[in-house]
């Protein structure tokens, strides 16, 4: 929590993600026996000492100066003497309290008058890798409503299709418990068979593919890369004891038959985090067909996606402000990456929280589109209540 002047208090809850990028900032742990070393008292005092003492007299108005004094204060690259996760819980509060300060809400307060495009969702409903105990490699299998009029609309669409896909699980004899984005988790096989059983849902629902939905998957191919090997390792596809191994030219190869044959517009991830060489080759085959996200690849970091710009690599950008640590840098990358032509994703992380930040941010940025995991589990539907309150706000 944050005070200013007036006794207006500003909130703010920082999310962690199971599935983290080696290049992002610092998130503070304590590592000790208390809560299996996940703990953050450290974090916490940090912002109650340290910070507190920089933080008074500092205008909320001012964000950026509030963020440089909080980026200059740890004097580290990546946000580790004071941790990520503390300085980040501080800029979003000196955010929300300055808009209730000025009696407006928070998308108003970081977008002025222009911020006003609601955006299309991205809502994961199958869940894989990381994310869930099941045989599916790739992380994130997801949906877009595009049809409707309104965000409401698409919601419902979304909402439908989510609730067709669970009664289709079932009757086929799939496990319906859900993974850490609130996505089903069944044991299906491969990419093919998850996309196959989202046509059944989507036209189950009353809806067709291509029209009303389309399709977008994060492959997280990060977490499936062997350095060693330098194979990308699919044990859900294996016998249960080797793997299906696929090299960089074999992963683009799976990517474009998998666009042509689905109504697949986007990828996340589809390569390593590392490997420029082969997201430029991916992007240069797969560019002008579907988006290519950088997640792990850009971590919301201005100077990673402006190597990546001048690379000619991804055209598109996943913003997750706790990749970063502060605001007015997350700021900074979505600004870069609009007038690079470069789309923008505001997205919630695995271990996400109630907070509602990143709905308002999507909002007030105009980024056009937003991921925050099925339409299940309260720290998601949070976000989709709110988005449905910003609607209607600007009506």
């Amino acid at each position: 929590e944050v005070e200013v002047e007036g006794n207006v208090v500003g909130r703010a809850i920082v999310p962690s993600g199971a599935s983290t990028g080696e290049h992002e900032a610092h998130e503070l742990r304590d590592n000790d026996t208390a809560y299996m070393g996940k703990g953050v008292l450290n974090a916490v005092n940090n912002v109650n000492s340290t910070i507190r003492k920089a933080m008074i007299g500092k205008n909320a108005l001012n964000q950026i100066c509030v963020d440089t004094t909080l980026i200059n204060m740890d004097g580290t690259e990546n946000k580790k003497v004071l941790g990520a996760n503390a300085i980040l819980g501080v800029s979003m509060a000196v955010a929300d309290a300055a808009s209730k300060a000025l009696n407006i809400p928070l998308y108003r307060h970081i977008g002025g008058i222009y911020g006003n495009k609601m955006p299309i969702m991205m809502m994961n409903i199958i869940n894989g890798g990381v994310h869930a105990k099941n045989k599916i490699d790739f992380q994130e299998f997801m949906i877009m409503p595009i049809s409707g009029i309104s965000y409401e609309d698409n919601l419902k669409i979304g909402m439908e299709v989510y609730h067709n896909l669970k009664m289709i699980l079932e009757k086929e004899g799939y496990n319906t418990a859900v993974g850490d984005e609130g996505g089903f988790a069944p044991d299906l096989k491969n990419a093919d068979e998850v996309f196959e059983i989202l046509m059944k849902a989507v036209e189950k629902a009353g809806y067709k593919p291509y029209t009303d939905v389309v399709f977008a998957m994060d492959a997280a191919a990060s977490e499936l890369y062997n350095y060693e090997a330098g194979l990308y390792e699919f044990k859900g596809e294996g016998d249960g004891i080797t793997p299906i191994n696929r090299n960089t030219d074999d992963m683009i190869a799976y990517y474009e038959k998998l666009v042509e044959k689905y109504p697949l517009v986007s990828i996340e991830d589809g390569l390593d985090q590392n490997d420029w060489n082969g997201w430029k080759k991916l992007t240069e085959r797969i560019g002008h067909k579907a988006q290519l996200v950088g997640d792990d690849l850009f971590v919301t970091n201005p100077k990673r996606l402006k190597e990546g710009i001048e690379k000619k690599v991804a055209n598109a950008i996943l913003i997750k402000v706790n990749q970063i640590g502060t605001l007015s840098e997350a700021m900074e990358a979505i600004e870069l990456a609009k007038n690079a032509g470069y789309k923008t994703i505001i997205s919630h992380r695995s271990g996400e929280t109630e907070d509602t930040f990143i709905a308002d941010l999507a909002v007030g940025v105009n980024a056009g589109q937003i991921k925050t995991g099925a339409p299940c589990r309260g720290e998601r539907t949070a976000k989709y209540n709110r988005l449905l309150m910003i609607e209607k706000s600007t009506l």
